[in-house]
This record gives structure tokens, C-alpha cells and sequence, in this order.
């Protein structure tokens, strides 16, 4: 499989079945060599905060922590600067190998030629 995937989640644990969504198709993706970028944005950020993290159950659906950890181990995470900054969460609160980065970035990566984004 040839090119790049940016996958953006919009939710957090008030539509587990949106967010689990977009965690399995990006970790699906990483897993089959794809270049992905998962974008966690509003309160889908706490996924990317091991302390804060929330416990979100649905049925026939993986766990979500074990799908950000997926997508950390093969891709690239990235949480949103200003969601961050409205939560008070530094990048020191997240994950091994999560980062912080802000809209142009997002812009830049999902004009990229080869690109194709996704919005959860």
C-alpha cells in the first residue's frame, strides 16, 4: 500500500462507537504499512493522558488503549495544541511518543500529495 493516512478523532468518550472507529481504521492502517498520523483533538486528547486516560467498554471493539498504543508504536500521534492547552495537559502529562501540534501542521500534512484524511 502506497501512501500517507491522517486520521483525525473529534470525540471522546461520549461516542465510544465514533471514536473506536477511528482508532481501529487508523491502527488497521498501521498495521498494514500504512504512514499514518492520528490526530486526537477535543476530548478524544485524554486518550494521549495515561493518568487520565478514559475506560470506554463496546462490545466487539478492542480496547481502546491498546488501539492508541498501536497507533504510538507505528505511527505518528499527535494531540492537538489548542484542546491540550483548554485541558490544561502538557506534553510532559502525555504518553511515551505522543506529541503536541497545531493546526498548520494539520493542514500541511492533509494537503500533502498522496494524503487521504479521515474524520471521526
Amino acid at each position: 500500500m502506497a501512501g500517507r493516512l491522517v486520521v483525525k478523532i473529534t470525540c471522546g468518550a461520549e461516542a465510544p462507537e465514533r471514536l473506536a472507529q477511528g482508532l481501529t481504521v487508523a491502527t488497521t492502517a498501521v498495521e498494514s504499512g500504512v504512514e499514518v498520523t492520528l490526530w486526537l483533538t477535543g476530548d478524544a486528547v485524554w486518550l494521549a493522558v495515561p493518568d487520565a486516560r478514559p475506560v470506554v467498554t463496546l462490545e466487539h471493539s478492542a480496547p481502546l488503549g491498546d488501539l492508541v498504543e498501536a497507533c504510538v508504536a507505528g505511527g505518528d500521534v499527535v494531540v492537538c495544541t489548542q484542546c491540550a492547552a483548554r485541558r490544561d495537559i502538557t506534553e510532559a502529562a502525555l504518553m511515551d511518543g505522543v506529541r503536541i501540534g497545531g493546526a498548520a501542521e494539520f493542514v500541511g500534512q492533509v494537503l500533502a500529495d498522496g494524503t487521504q484524511a479521515l474524520v471521526y
